[in-house]
């Protein structure tokens, strides 16, 4: 029952159902979920590449991931909560860790980036499919009237993190490589 309920909520929140969001953003026991997803999307993403990369490169990716999730999401609450909110804005970071991470659930198509050919295609859907699900998903969560300001959130929020995660890896990839 746990396990159906938990997958309808994958499958409502890749459909982009704005009351999903709504329920996980006040589910506190929702936020198990919202990591589990993220992992999932990490592993669909790696899976793809794991003849590439092998297994240390897909645990460095859900580690990068997880990190980025947790970054994004401090990013977008301040953002959102300070330099951008509306007068109804409210939230806390739990509200977001839920939303954000059920908002990686379109990813979970890049499972099938092992056919070959359809890697690419696959990540460039999920990559929209996915910036479209954080929109609803911080609009939500921040309770905005506006998308505009809830793209506009995701978006610098979405930089940054970018910039970072740049960062994280390439000090993974120098270790690793002065290792070797």
């Amino acid at each position: 029952m746990i396990m159906s309920a938990y997958i309808s909520r994958i499958i409502r929140a890749a459909r982009l159902d704005v009351q999903l969001y709504e329920e996980v953003e006040s589910d506190k026991g929702a936020t198990g979920q919202a990591v589990l997803t993220i992992i999932l999307s990490s592993i669909a993403a790696g899976s793809a590449n794991i003849a590439r990369a092998g297994l240390s490169g897909v645990i460095i990716a859900i580690l990068i991931a997880l990190i980025g999730w947790f970054i994004w999401a401090f990013l977008v609450y301040i953002i959102g909560t300070k330099l951008l909110a509306e007068p109804d804005t409210s939230s806390d970071m739990g509200e977001l860790l839920r939303t954000i991470g059920f908002s990686s659930s379109p990813g979970l198509i890049r499972v099938f980036g092992i056919i070959p050919g359809l890697e690419m295609l696959l990540f460039i859907v999920s990559a929209f499919w996915m910036l479209i699900a954080m929109v609803i998903a911080v609009r939500q969560a921040l309770d905005y009237k506006s998308t505009g300001r809830a793209v506009w959130v995701c978006v610098i929020g979405w930089a940054v993190q970018i910039l970072i995660t740049v960062l994280l890896l390439s000090v993974f990839v120098g270790t690793a490589a002065k290792s070797l």
